[in-house]
C-alpha cells in the first residue's frame, strides 16, 4: 500500500489544480531577429554538457532567438558562487541549490531581479506555466518572488499519482540474494545473518573481496546511506507530539545502527566504505562487488546498464529490507514544494525581457516536451497517442548518456527548469533493469516536503545548525567503527551533551516554528 505522511484538507483535494500544478500554455516567445547570448551559471561542477551542439538546445535557440553559454565552478561551488556575488558579477542567469544560504545575499543586496516584477513587464505568461502553490511559497514578505524551482512536488501530486519514484532504494545483488535464499532481512538480525551468509558463499567477486554492505560516501554532515536513508526504511517519523523529533536517536534507528557496528567491528563493512568517493563507490558497483546497498536508484543507473549487458543475473534489484519492529512500510520522500534548484535572472542581465521569456518557454508545456523527449520525427514517434522513442535514440540512452547529451540533449540533459509532475503525461516506460527498482521505490513514495526547514548559517542559530551537522557527521562514523556496545553507548552519550551544549534546545524550537508554518501554507492538518 502506498505510504502517505500527510492528510489533505478537504478544500485541498476538491480544488481542480492541474496535474502539473500550472496551465498547459505552448508558449513561444516572440522571436527577434537577433540571437543573443547569455550568460547561465550552474552551481554544479559536474554539469559539464554544453549549448547548441545538439538537437534540443539547437532547437531551444531556433524557437528563442537565445543561445545560452554555461558557466560552472572549477573545484569548490562555495567559492565560486561567493566570489561571483562579492564582485557583483553574477551572469545573466543563476541555478543554485534552494537551501543555499547565498540566496538570501543575492536577494537582501538587490543583485537579483523579481520575477513578478519582470513578468508583469515583459511577459505574463509566467503566470501560466508556473504552479500558483509554488508561486506562494516561493514569495517573500515583500510579495516578490526571486527564484523559481525545479523538480517541485506539492502533497497533492504525491497524493494523485502513483508512478512517482522516489530515489532511495535498498539493493541486493540479484544472483547472491538468490544463492543464499533470498532470505528475508526486514529484521536486524535476519540482516545480520543474510550478510554473513552471502560473504562466505560468496568470498569474492571475479577475483575482489566481495564487499558486503556499501552506501553513499561519509562526508562532513554524516552518510545519508547510514542516517537519513536508514531512518526512512524504518519510518522513523519527522515529528511527535507537535514538535521536531529528533530521528537520530530514535530506538528503532539506534538498534539497527548497533546491527551495523557488529557488521564493521567483525569485518563485514570494510574501511573502503568510509573512505570511498563517489567515483570509487560507481566503479565498485559496475564490478558488482557490493552485496547490499542502501543507495539512490538514479545514482547508479548507469553502472546497472553496464551489468545488465554483462549479465542480466548479475544486476542489483530492490527489495524490501530494513524496516522498524512492528514492520511498517518504509516512507521514501520524493522532492517537496522547495524542490531541487531555484533559477534566478541577475541584474546584471543584458537583457532581463528575454531571459524572463525564456524561463517561460521552458516551463511551458512545449518547452517541457522539448526537454523531455527531444524532437517529434527526430527522436521520437507518436504512436497511438504515446510517445516512443527511436530505437537509435533509446539504445544510445541506454548505453552512453554522454554521448547521449551531446547528440540528442533530450531526456532533461537541461534539467533547470524541470517539472517532473507535467513530464508524467509523457513518461515512457523504463526498460529493465531500471524499471524494477523504479516500480518497487513508487509504491512507498510520500511527501515529507513540509518537513524541509531553512536556517540562515550566517546566523547565531545557524551556527548552531551547522555545529550540529559537523558534530554528527564526526560521531555517525565513530558509532559505527566502535569496538563494542559499551563503546558505542558512550560515543552517543558524548554526543547528546556536546550538541546539548551547542544549544540544540533552540534549533529544534525554529525547526518547528517552521513545520507548523509550512503545514499550514502547504493545507496539511
Amino acid at each position: 500500500m502506498k505510504h502517505r505522511l500527510v492528510q489533505i484538507s478537504a478544500a485541498l483535494l476538491l480544488s481542480s489544480m492541474m496535474l502539473s500544478g500550472c496551465s498547459e500554455s505552448n508558449v513561444i516567445p516572440e522571436k527577434t531577429d537577433d540571437t543573443i547570448t547569455m550568460d547561465w551559471y550552474v552551481n554544479y561542477s559536474w554539469f559539464v554538457t554544453d549549448w547548441g551542439e545538439n538537437m534540443v538546445s539547437k532547437e531551444i535557440t531556433d524557437q528563442t532567438g537565445v543561445d545560452v553559454n554555461f558557466i560552472t565552478p572549477i573545484g569548490n561551488e562555495t567559492n565560486k558562487l561567493n566570489t561571483l556575488i562579492d564582485s557583483n558579477t553574477l551572469p545573466d542567469i543563476v541555478t543554485v541549490g534552494w537551501w543555499e544560504p547565498q540566496i538570501k545575499e543575492m536577494i537582501d543586496s538587490g543583485l537579483v531581479y523579481s520575477l513578478n516584477e519582470l513578468a508583469d513587464k515583459y511577459d505574463p505568461s509566467f503566470y501560466d506555466v508556473t504552479s500558483s502553490k509554488v508561486r506562494d511559497w516561493y514569495t517573500l514578505s515583500d510579495g516578490n518572488i526571486y527564484g523559481y524551482p525545479n523538480s517541485s512536488y506539492t502533497p497533492e501530486d504525491v497524493l494523485n499519482n502513483d508512478n512517482i519514484a522516489p530515489n532511495p532504494t535498498f539493493l541486493v545483488r540479484k544472483d547472491i540474494y538468490e544463492a543464499i535464499g533470498s532470505p528475508d532481512m526486514s529484521t536486524p538480525e535476519n540482516f545480520y545473518n543474510a550478510v554473513v551468509k552471502a560473504k562466505e558463499m560468496f568470498p569474492e567477486v571475479d577475483g575482489k573481496p566481495l564487499i558486503p554492505v556499501g552506501g553513499h560516501e561519509f562526508n562532513s554532515d554524516g552518510c545519508v546511506s547510514f542516517d537519513q536513508y536508514l531512518q526512512c526504511f524504518l519510518a522513523v517519523p519527522y515529528e511527535k507530539d507537535g514538535k521536531k523529533y529528533d530521528r537520530y536517536t530514535d530506538p528503532e534507528y539506534l538498534t539497527w545502527l548497533r546491527m551495523f557496528r557488529k557488521l564493521t567491528s567483525e569485518g563485514y563493512i570494510p574501511d573502503d566504505v568510509f573512505v570511498d568517493q563517489r567515483t570509487q563507490t560507481s566503479e565498485k558497483i559496475e564490478e558488482g562487488r557490493y552485496f547490499c546497498m542502501l543507495y539512490q536508484r538514479t545514482d547508479m543507473a548507469d553502472q546497472e546498464k553496464i551489468l545488465y549487458d554483462k549479465n542480466p543475473d548479475k544486476i542489483y534489484i530492490a527489495v524490501d529490507g530494513p524496516r522498524n519492529s512492528k514492520g511498517d512500510d518504509p516512507v521514501l520522500p520524493v522532492n517537496g514544494i522547495a524542490g531541487w534548484t531555484l533559477t534566478f535572472i541577475s541584474k546584471n542581465c543584458k537583457d532581463p525581457e528575454r531571459a524572463i521569456k525564456l524561463m517561460d518557454y521552458l516551463m511551458s508545456e512545449k518547452g517541457q516536451k522539448l526537454t523531455y523527449l527531444g524532437i517529434e520525427g527526430k527522436t521520437y514517434d507518436m504512436i497511438q497517442g504515446k510517445p516512443v522513442l527511436k530505437p537509435e535514440v533509446k539504445e544510445l540512452l541506454s548505453s552512453d548518456r554522454e554521448a547521449y547529451n551531446a547528440l540528442y540533449g533530450a531526456d532533461n540533459t537541461y534539467w533547470m527548469l524541470q517539472n517532473n509532475v507535467m513530464q508524467l503525461k509523457w513518461q515512457t516506460e523504463l526498460d529493465e533493469p531500471l524499471k524494477q527498482m523504479s516500480e518497487w521505490a513508487c509504491q512507498y513514495a510520500a511527501y515529507v516536503g513540509q518537513y524541509e526547514v531553512y536556517i540562515n548559517e550566517d546566523s547565531k542559530l545557524g551556527r548552531i545548525y551547522a555545529s550540529t551537522r559537523s558534530l554528527w557527521g564526526k560521531t555517525l562514523p565513530m558509532l559505527l567503527l566502535a569496538r563494542s556496545d559499551i563503546e558505542f553507548d558512550n560515543v552517543l552519550k558524548d554526543y547528546l551533551e556536546q550538541r546539548q551544549k551547542l544549544g540544540y534546545d533552540k534549533l529544534v524550537e525554529e525547526e518547528t516554528r517552521q513545520i507548523k508554518l509550512n503545514k499550514e501554507k502547504l493545507g496539511i492538518e
